[in-house]
């Protein structure tokens, strides 16, 4: 019984440590010394024009946001689901059509409030 949990561990204990691995490593190669160069913007090369602080986001941000939760919280369902998709049988593939088409809905919804238009 244990060593079907066996895969499932190894994978949490490997997670682990690439997590505590990328702070000890970031710690020990990151800046020592930050000076006004090394703390310059460099992506795009302009330096910030406002406070973020006091911006407000646009709606369509959280929008688009949110839209990004919702189909990652789908491939969360819909993973477990082909696991043990024999196992269901036609009820749980009717269960997880219903959602596939609930999900289809929202999105198709969202395009038509132009969601994904970044104007």
């Amino acid at each position: 019984m244990l060593a079907e949990y066996l895969p499932i561990l190894l994978l949490f204990g490997v997670s682990i440590a690439f997590a505590v691995g990328s702070i000890v490593v970031s710690g020990l190669v990151g800046p020592r010394l930050p000076n006004p160069t090394k703390l310059a913007a460099y992506e795009c090369g302009n330096e910030p024009l406002a406070r973020v602080r006091e911006t407000r986001f646009p709606v369509k941000f959280y929008m688009v946001a949110m839209l990004f939760l919702v189909f990652d919280i789908e491939v969360v369902f819909v993973f477990p689901w082909s696991v043990v998709f024999r196992e269901l049988g036609w009820f749980g593939f009717g269960q997880m059509a219903l959602f596939l088409v609930i999900l289809g809905i929202a999105f198709v919804y969202e395009i038509g409030r132009g969601g994904l238009e970044w104007d």
